[in-house]
């Protein structure tokens, strides 16, 4: 069968959760996090932010740019949130996503930062362009923990439409 030929994977797990207190500082596991509604996961820097709640990425793709870039991309590195095992995270604007009871919405790409070439190695930066998942506001708080599982593609109710994030408090 041609892989192209294939339906992309609409459902996955949570692979790993990654939080850190303070830009620069480093990323450190976690296997539950409490989500808020229009503020993030509890304890990390981005906590609180307008837009940048939480970002995702896929095991898949991090797989395609550890054969970019020659060796392995340990998903603790790449300063992403959380890592789902399979399927590709949606970039576009306003798509909607369900981790366990959380749901969230894409707001842009997540862009790799220079950073990348200084923990990983260099080239990591290249090898993560758009590769380097999705950041993402949170319109229902909850629970995330390693093994829930992740709608790819929720669908928005008839007549909804996206609404800025909510100013934190």
């Amino acid at each position: 069968m041609d892989p192209r030929d294939e339906t992309p994977v609409a459902t996955s797990t949570v692979e790993a959760i990654h939080v850190a207190k303070a830009s620069r500082l480093p990323m450190q596991p976690k296997d539950v996090v409490e989500v808020e509604a229009g503020k993030g996961i509890v304890g990390d820097r981005y906590h609180g932010t307008r837009h940048r709640h939480v970002t995702v990425q896929s095991r898949e793709t991090l797989d395609e740019a550890a054969r970019v870039f020659g060796r392995a991309v340990p998903s603790e590195l790449t300063r992403r949130n959380l890592t789902i095992a399979a399927g590709v995270v949606p970039r576009d604007p306003g798509a909607r996503i369900r981790v366990g009871d959380v749901l969230l919405e894409a707001v842009r790409v997540a862009a790799p930062c220079k950073l990348l070439d200084d923990t990983i190695g260099a080239g990591a930066q290249e090898a993560l362009r758009r590769r380097a998942g999705t950041v993402f506001r949170v319109l229902e708080g909850g629970t995330i923990r390693v093994g829930d599982p992740v709608d790819l593609a929720v669908e928005r109710a008839v007549g909804e439409v996206s609404s800025p994030a909510p100013r934190p408090a």
